[in-house]
């Protein structure tokens, strides 16, 4: 088997295609309930569930809103959450011509014999969640792997361990349904030049699409969150056009490398 043909794989293509529709992109509204208690606090309300689902519904009606978008990143919290008029989250956004989604990693953690870097938890029984969230509404579903850039990072461990991670989380998402975003975010932290960050990110997509075939993965029924090529927030400032042009060509040699991949990129908004 060269890559995943179960019985979701038309709809899985289909779905990856419509949330990169042109003209539309993804709304990240998966903030944790430490992370949405922030901003509730910044303006005095209390963190509590009937906060987090008007915050939420204030974002998924407002007027006009749903008509830019493909796709909502969800909280599991949300996916569940219904608008005070009992209507379920899942509903609004269906009818407004939006695809759900939701967060399935179980954010980052140490990796052991490297200074620093970090791997992705989340893997463990990610099968049968994913078969609830599909049974929930979701169709697609969203894993933040973290590289950084340093003197001697990222380290080809830290590469594969994150690529294999989310090749692996790539293939349990097909297998029940649920289109993978594809994401091995590198950080702007540090004082590298542009060229530096362009090289990790190549060899970054070059090892995640690697990986991503070894486990034959439906490369047309997922989407891919690339990093923009910058230089780190603490080097000097390039123009915007460098930035463009180093991205494009970062991702353009990747494709060249990787003749086989066929998914969407995709950036959005938080």
């Amino acid at each position: 088997m060269s890559c995943y043909k179960g019985k979701y794989a038309d709809e899985l293509i289909a779905n990856a295609a419509y949330i990169g529709t042109p003209g539309k992109g993804i709304l990240a509204a998966d903030e944790s309930t430490g992370t949405i208690g922030k901003r509730l606090s910044s303006i005095n309300v209390e963190n509590v569930e009937t906060n987090r689902r008007a915050l939420r519904e204030l974002l998924f009606t407002t007027p006009g809103a749903l008509q830019y978008l493909s796709g909502v990143i969800l909280f599991e919290e949300t996916l569940y959450q219904k608008t005070a008029a009992g209507k379920p989250f899942v509903d609004v956004m269906k009818e407004g011509g939006v695809l759900p989604g939701i967060k399935v990693d179980k954010g980052t953690v140490e990796l052991a014999g490297t200074n620093g870097e970090t791997t992705t938890q989340g893997l463990d029984g990610l099968a049968q969640r994913c078969q609830q969230f599909y049974a929930a509404g979701a169709r697609f579903a969203k894993w933040r792997a973290v590289l950084k850039i340093g003197p001697n990072e990222p380290s080809q461990l830290a590469i594969n361990e994150n690529a294999n991670g989310l090749a692996r989380y790539a293939i349990i998402c097909q297998e029940n349904g649920l289109v993978p975003i594809v994401e091995p975010e590198i950080l702007v932290d540090g004082s590298h030049d542009i060229n530096k960050c362009a090289d990790v990110t190549e060899r970054v997509l070059a090892a995640c699409y690697k990986a991503l075939n070894d486990h034959h993965v439906l490369l047309e029924g997922t989407l891919l969150k690339p990093n923009m090529v910058t230089p780190g927030s603490d080097a000097p400032k390039v123009a915007p056009e460098v930035i463009a042009e180093c991205t494009v060509r970062a991702l353009t040699t990747h494709n060249a490398c990787c003749s086989s991949c066929c998914g969407v990129f995709v950036w959005w908004a938080e």
